[in-house]
């Protein structure tokens, strides 16, 4: 040991009195300080304009633009391979090396110790880093210290990565900038090599294995990671065994092929090392953040708690579907698979499946592209752009033996099934982030667990609004549109139609009323008081010019649609434009609502009638939305475009705030019955949930999801808050912050410049 330690001080001593070392430590250091100085300075004048929010400590470390962190990885790959170009190279170039040779000094010693040089290095620019840290320690409030040193780790730790390889380069040659472009090609390399032969099973998962890009990724978001910290390990191992195997061969004078089976020998052990570590079964994690914002959520963990047994994800990727087959095409299974990772952290024996096949389905582009051809020619031609065998993909009848896809229009979906027997679908949606996130993946696992899934009825006979696309923009898209990400079928819900000219089915716990424009029969009416006296719960929907059709329904829940039309000239809309803002009592019924109350976001109604209510009628009532106080349910005016509305208290316009939204509670038996009346259907169409209109917080679905948890007793959709962030503020003003940038920016590397001058003086002075 003290050998090793005699030849990391000599060569240390070496370095530091070449200007490659100072340089590289001052370039480091100006370009950390103007970098972390900027984005510091950003949320300085951020805050100082009134402003609040938090994730300030991953923000300044950890983005992936701006972040210090992520920077530091593009500086790290130039400068470590000058470094290192010399360490072994400079030997064999001054012949230094006989004498070395010539001495009691193992070839291991010799490259331990010129190793644990570039760690004590790398421990420098560490501390350097740590500058930075220990800084917004003290100015950030609730600084996440414990997620911002882990993203320190993975930093040394890749260093001291590159500095094993450009050690083992150096080993391999006289020239040292040889040996410095010989290790920026085998960096290069290998971040390359994790995209080569991805259509091999096998051979997939040691070429992603090898990849170096990326390893560092998790520390810096605040996530250890046993694959990504075995992984540095045994790069390090690999290459300072294959630099001591070289220096043997040299010292020896053997030839190239005494030494091949020790090289084949080494790296077969880092690859099975390598492979058995990157199992899901043998990884563990620890996630350093504040708000576990790298862990599923404590009710996803639950939901996989209740998974026992086997479950198979099977990938079912249509070939004529060309447009998704980017996705899960062979070379993009690894980067697929990863999007499980969270969910195989907590259920690691989750087997990962995919199936290739062709069948039917719409695709007009491919009938454009491909005219007059078969679908067996058209996929021939889809599998030539994508390098995809021919041989991997099956036929129609074959994936039709496995599972019935029609149902998904043989569109890409994914199957979830339990060694029991269950089985359900997720899906990739329509929107500019196109894959499930956490709300829809555990909604799919949660379907498998629960032995009675809560079943949405829309009733339909009446002029309801329709749940299906039928080119209305005011159709109810959220029912059962499955490229929708918020419908009820992707969070988790079961939806049928339903029909009152015979009882509500019993596995229907929730019954949508949307727009009814036609009176029910007295039959129908009996079919749904017998609903209601079960204790079934109700979504309701009223509109502009529906009250006579719909006032007969909701009388006996002590509800009325207030007559005439609800409008309002206080604003710079039109005068049926109604923004409901949320009550008070509505955040403490619904966590969803607690957030618009919070955030003060609205729900917009593009026509709606009030409503009144009275509790006679044994229901606990709560308004959950209410218009502003300056409107009035309008009797007379019905062109809100050309015609110009005013109070008319004569008519029976009275000006208050009407209550738009109210959710009603009663117990029946051993549950708790839940309704919820709107006086607008436009408020939850697809048109207006879509939408965006400027100085207009709104968050209309946001009203459809908090219905919904809590009619379905809390169950679905599924809650993932999570703990808001804390460190949301910083104690700079304007000055303070001048000082803090001369200071990191100037002083701190001028300092660095002066030291490096004193050591060149005194080293000529002797």
């Amino acid at each position: 040991m003290k050998t090793i330690l005699n030849i990391a001080r000599a060569e240390l001593q070496t370095l530091f009195f070449s200007p490659v070392a100072w340089l590289i430590i001052i370039i480091f250091t100006f370009q950390c300080s103007m970098g972390y100085t900027a984005q510091l300075e950003s949320w300085q004048r951020y805050f100082a304009q009134g402003y609040k929010t938090g994730g300030l400590s991953l923000d300044l470390f950890a983005n992936q633009m701006n972040g210090l962190f992520f920077n530091v990885l593009n500086y790290l790959y130039l400068y470590i391979p000058l470094l290192t170009m010399g360490l072994m190279s400079r030997e064999f170039n001054s012949g230094s090396i006989k004498l070395l040779y010539s001495s009691p000094i193992s070839n291991a010693s010799i490259i331990l110790g010129k190793f644990l040089s570039m760690v004590v290095y790398a421990l420098l620019l560490i501390g350097i880093l740590l500058v930075y840290v220990l800084f917004s320690w003290k100015v950030v409030h609730n600084f996440e210290i414990g997620a911002t040193l882990m993203g320190v780790l993975g930093i040394f730790l890749l260093i001291c990565a590159y500095a094993a390889i450009g050690l083992f380069m150096s080993s391999l040659t006289s020239y040292q900038v040889v040996a410095a472009i010989g290790t920026l090609a085998v960096l290069a390399g290998l971040n390359y090599i994790g995209g080569l032969w991805q259509d091999i099973e096998f051979v997939r998962d040691i070429t992603y294995w090898l990849t170096i890009g990326g390893r560092a990724g998790w520390f810096i978001l605040g996530m250890f990671t046993s694959e990504d910290f075995f992984y540095f390990i045994i790069v390090m191992l690999l290459f300072l065994s294959l630099s001591i195997i070289r220096l043997n061969a040299n010292r020896q004078k053997s030839r190239w092929t005494a030494s091949l089976g020790k090289y084949a020998g080494v790296i077969s052990a880092a690859l099975l090392a390598g492979y058995i570590t990157s199992r899901p079964m043998m990884m563990f994690f620890h996630d350093a953040t504040a708000t576990k914002m790298n862990t599923l959520t404590p009710n996803s963990q639950e939901v996989i708690k209740k998974l026992k047994g086997d479950l198979t994800i099977t990938t079912y990727v249509n070939v004529l579907d060309d447009y998704n087959l980017y996705i899960a095409y062979p070379k993009a299974v690894i980067a697929d698979m990863t999007r499980f990772r969270q969910y195989t952290r907590f259920k690691p024996e989750t087997k990962l499946k995919y199936v290739y096949y062709y069948d039917t389905l719409k695709n007009a582009s491919l009938e454009k592209r491909f005219p007059g051809l078969t679908s067996k020619e058209r996929v021939k031609k889809i599998l030539e752009q994508y390098d995809m065998k021919e041989s991997l993909v099956i036929g129609p009848d074959e994936v039709r033996k496995q599972i019935d896809l029609s149902p998904e229009g043989n569109k890409f979906v994914r199957s979830i099934k339990r060694g029991s027997g269950e089985q359900t679908f997720l899906r990739i949606f329509d929107d500019p982030m196109v894959f499930p996130a956490e709300s829809e993946i555990t909604a799919a696992l949660k379907r498998l667990t629960m032995e009675k899934l809560p079943k949405v009825g829309f009733l339909f006979g009446h002029g309801e609004r329709s749940n299906k696309l039928e080119g209305d923009r005011n159709y109810n898209r959220f029912a059962q549109d499955k490229p929708f990400r918020y419908s009820l079928v992707n969070q988790g819900f079961d939806a049928t139609d339903v029909s009152l000219d015979k009882p509500v089915p019993a596995d229907v716990n929730i019954l949508v009323v949307a727009d009814m424009k036609v009176a029910l029969s007295a039959a129908e009416k009996q079919n749904l008081d017998e609903y209601i006296n079960r204790g079934g719960n109700l979504m309701i929907a009223g509109d502009t010019r529906r009250q006579a059709a719909m006032d007969e329904l909701i009388a006996p829940l002590g509800v009325r649609f207030v007559p005439g039309q609800l409008v309002n000239t206080g604003k710079a809309n039109l005068p049926d434009f109604i923004i409901s803002k949320p009550t008070k009592a509505a955040g403490d019924l619904m966590y969803v609502m607690k957030e618009l109350y919070k955030r003060k976001t609205v729900v917009t109604m593009p026509g709606a009638v009030g409503l009144e209510y009275s509790t006679d009628k044994g229901y606990e009532v709560t308004p959950l939305f209410t218009s502003d106080s300056l409107s009035w349910n309008e009797m007379e005016t019905t062109d809100f475009v050309d015609d110009t509305v005013r109070l008319n208290t004569a008519k029976g316009e009275v000006q208050r705030a009407y209550p738009t939204v109210l959710a009603l509670s009663r117990k029946v038996g051993n549950k708790t019955q839940k309704i919820v009346v709107m006086g607008d259907a436009d408020c939850i169409s697809n048109g207006e949930i879509s939408i965006s209109r400027q100085n207009i917080p709104a968050a209309n679905f946001a009203l459809i999801t908090g219905s919904f948890y809590w009619m379905s007793d809390n169950e679905l959709p599924i809650d993932i808050r999570r703990p808001e962030f804390s460190d949301d503020a910083v104690s700079l003003d304007k000055s303070s912050m001048s000082t803090t940038k001369i200071v990191l920016v100037w002083v701190m590397p001028g300092l660095m410049v002066l030291a490096c001058l004193i050591l060149w003086i005194r080293r000529r002075g002797r």
